[in-house]
């Protein structure tokens, strides 16, 4: 049920394992929000506005180039052409592996049924990749087409002049980035004291000092109080130390998170629990409490990222196809592809103070890195979080450019059990960006050169 990142996997897993498979998505096509209004296309939008920043960031090195153009017509066609590009290789998979695609939306009739429009789909296993929805506040006129959601955001209706952006976690901050790269004038408003508020601060730092001087305002610690519809704007106002009673934007984008469509299957009919707030509990094999049916993505809690409901997917499938597997996975890495990106996994620092966990840190600055000062980037930081006592890694953090891409060192070394000494006696390619983790690591075993760093 759901054929997004979490569902089609689960089915293609199912069907290479020997099952007869049936997957319904209530779209004409495959891929769900990460494909078609989310991840894909975003990060579309993300290397074009990567483009024109950079662009712009080449004029100190002496090279100037005419202002861009930006046609939305074309823009719109090629994002959506990116996605369809996907679309299509899925639907050639699924037919490939025999997969019957059903189009539209499944509700339960029973613990071994389901009712897609007129016809009953019967089954032995289900597995519910449901997904999640933007959340929407019940006091904004949500009808009034100038405030937008995230799906809204991503169809570029037009570059609003200036536009306000409630919530500054991942999602508002990168439809930012690409607004702002349009020539938006951008304010973020967030509830919190900072800026994506479940990564830690020094890293959010970097990303925070760069936007000040882009954006027209941050407000943090600040609720919107009321948005009013005007025939010249959207009237919006403001309950924050900092922020004004009340300001006047062209177009409001509401990135508050998302919420669960555990509501939405008739689930009480297959005996399945739902929380009041819509998600499914399931156990280490994506089990919920009936037996035969189990739950991945979004649904069944946080994170909400499409690569934790593609594991998930994988192992659902490979249970009800008999193989004794667990969820094992020890960490599930984030990514803000803001400009800096913001990429992180294993335990913050947050965590680790709160949970009084003793580690050592070492937090190495891309200003020392040759490679960033050659691309013009030097605010990057790369931190690395040991175990005080053994040295294993416990967490890390990266922000700079292609932070999203270099992550991937760092969580495979947590998950094969590495300590600071194997990371810093791992020859790195010089110069790149991914050697500031192997610098990282020397901080902390203590064998750096390329700072000087005094013996503790």
């Amino acid at each position: 049920m759901g054929g997004g990142p979490g569902g089609y996997t689960a089915a293609f897993r199912a069907a290479d394992l020997g099952k007869q498979v049936t997957l319904v998505e209530r779209y004409p096509v495959l891929g769900g929000v990460c494909l078609n209004v989310g991840c894909i296309p975003s990060k579309t939008l993300l290397h074009v506005a990567s483009v024109l920043n950079e662009a712009h960031e080449l004029i100190p090195a002496g090279v100037k180039f005419t202002p861009p153009e930006v046609n939305l017509d074309e823009l719109r066609a090629w994002k959506n052409k990116v996605s369809s590009q996907l679309n299509s290789g899925l639907a050639a998979l699924a037919k490939q592996r025999n997969v019957t695609v059903v189009t539209g939306t499944a509700q339960f009739v029973s613990d071994h049924a389901v009712q897609v429009g007129e016809d009953t789909i019967e089954f032995e296993q289900a597995i519910i990749a449901v997904g999640s929805q933007p959340v929407k506040i019940p006091s904004f006129p949500n009808d009034d087409p100038r405030l937008m959601d995230s799906t809204d955001a991503l169809d570029l209706a037009d570059i609003p002049k200036k536009l306000l952006i409630v919530g500054g976690g991942i999602i508002g901050l990168e439809m930012a980035t690409v607004y702002h790269a349009l020539g938006s004038e951008i304010t973020i408003v967030e509830m919190q004291d900072q800026i994506i508020p479940g990564c830690d601060k020094d890293l959010v730092r970097p990303l925070l000092q760069k936007i000040k001087g882009e954006y027209a305002n941050i407000f943090v610690e600040t609720r919107v109080q009321s948005i009013e519809a005007l025939s010249d704007g959207l009237k919006v106002s403001f309950d924050g130390k900092t922020a004004p009673e009340f300001d006047l934007f062209d177009k409001v984008l509401v990135a508050v998170g998302r919420s669960p469509n555990g509501h939405k299957i008739a689930a009480d009919k297959a005996g399945v629990n739902v929380d009041e707030r819509g998600f499914i509990a399931v156990d280490k094999q994506q089990r919920t409490n009936v037996p035969h049916i189990f739950a991945i993505g979004d649904v069944v809690g946080n994170p909400m990222l499409a690569h934790k409901a593609t594991h998930e997917g994988k192992l659902a499938a490979e249970v009800i196809a008999g193989h004794d597997v667990t969820w094992q996975a020890l960490t599930i890495p984030s990514v803000a592809y803001t400009d800096p990106e913001i990429a992180w996994m294993g335990l913050t620092e947050n965590a680790a103070k709160a949970q009084g966990i003793e580690y050592d840190k070492a937090a190495f600055p891309w200003a020392a890195s040759g490679r960033s000062l050659s691309i013009g980037r030097k605010e990057g930081i790369t931190k690395l979080l040991t175990d005080k006592k053994t040295g294993r890694i416990l967490g890390a953090g990266i922000v700079g450019t292609h932070a999203g891409d270099l992550i991937a060192e760092a969580v495979l070394a947590l998950e094969m059990g590495a300590n600071a000494e194997d990371l810093a006696l791992t020859i790195h390619a010089h110069p790149t960006l991914a050697e500031t983790l192997g610098l990282s690591a020397e901080m902390i075993d203590g064998t750096i050169t390329d700072l000087f760093v005094k013996k503790r």
